[in-house]
């Protein structure tokens, strides 16, 4: 699996989806969204990488992913194994996903 590289001259598009989850079950669905990327997702065609977070106060995780173009992540959506996998994380938390082009990267003096 390759590393995130973010850069506004990348080809990639980049995911950014938040779900809100109850606090009782962030837990539940950062260790199953971990499962789906490792057993399914980053084996797709296109898949570049994927970094999951989990917010401090338990009402949010987010996934930070990266794929080669928009049609490699429409194709995984529409994989069986992948969509059976993002059916489960919906019934935990509900999804907000936003596919994106990097604009711009500011880094500390």
């Amino acid at each position: 699996m390759s590393e995130s590289v973010i850069t506004p001259d990348s080809s990639v598009v980049t995911l950014i989806n938040v779900f809100t989850v109850e606090p009782a079950d962030q837990q539940r669905l950062v260790e199953i969204w971990q499962r789906s990327t490792d057993e399914t997702i980053r084996h797709l065609p296109g898949f570049v990488s994927a970094n999951i977070h989990r917010s401090l106060d338990g009402s949010k995780v987010i996934n930070y992913a990266q794929w080669e173009s928009r049609e490699a992540f429409i194709a995984m959506v529409n994989d069986p194994d992948a969509a059976a996998w993002l059916s489960q994380l919906a019934e935990i938390g509900t999804p907000a996903p936003a596919l994106c082009d990097v604009v711009s990267v500011h880094r500390s003096a």
